[in-house]
């Protein structure tokens, strides 16, 4: 810990996951929006770099030039912006997910294409996939809310998949709820295991097998087929 770092500061790093839930309002100025956009980008280098556990502010004001008494200004802990890290890398990635399909189009291709879409977005943020997994490991509200955040889009899987039996187009009478979980979950921990683990395994084959196993266990066949 840097010997600049006051007891405050170090009760407010000591708050964990549990108090750094419900974030400050954005800023209200340009200056400010661009100072806290600058101290978010940062903070991703440095998590990245270091991990959650050996990242200290004093890295992260460094790596976005301020100085570290503005940190408090934008945030109270490492967990929070953590937490603001998180929620700019959910909004850029996108999640396997099955949707309506429109009379004509092929099913089996839009699952194909949100696979392949999943898989490209978590090889680009495969470093702070990792990190997730670290994070939650550590912390039982992060751990927490990480369930809730997945539980949202397998909830919105489990219509569409309830839409797709309700249409005859997936003849599986299998849960809704369950099939959502175990099949998003086998998409997961694909990418996981390709990108963070490092199996030897390319994108195309990666997308043929999980699209099949996804066609497969809702039982779904492409037009014509």
């Amino acid at each position: 810990m840097s010997s600049t770092e006051t007891g405050a500061t170090r009760q407010r790093r000591s708050a964990g996951f549990a108090e750094a839930m419900t974030p400050r309002e954005l800023p209200t100025t340009p200056r400010g929006l661009r100072t806290r956009g600058r101290l978010v980008e940062a903070a991703r280098t440095v998590f990245e770099r270091d991990g959650f556990l050996d990242a200290r502010l004093v890295d992260i004001t460094s790596e976005a030039g301020i100085s570290a008494g503005s940190f408090y200004t934008y945030f109270d802990s490492k967990e929070e912006v953590f937490l603001a890290v998180l929620a700019e890398v959910e909004q850029e990635m996108l999640h396997p997910d099955v949707r309506e399909v429109p009379d004509g189009d092929d099913p089996v291709a839009m699952i194909r294409a949100s696979n392949r879409a999943y898989l490209e977005s978590y090889q680009r943020f495969a470093r702070f996939m990792a990190l997730l997994e670290q994070v939650a490991s550590i912390d039982e509200d992060f751990r927490e809310r990480r369930r809730q955040r997945g539980q949202a889009f397998i909830q919105r899987n489990a219509k569409s998949i309830a839409r797709l039996q309700e249409q005859g187009i997936a003849k599986s009478k299998t849960d809704p709820l369950l099939a959502s979980s175990f099949l998003s979950g086998m998409v997961a921990r694909a990418g996981y295991a390709r990108f963070v683990l490092g199996e030897d395994w390319s994108i195309d084959e990666m997308v043929d097998t999980l699209t099949q196993l996804w066609a497969d266990a809702l039982r779904i066949e492409s037009p014509g087929r």
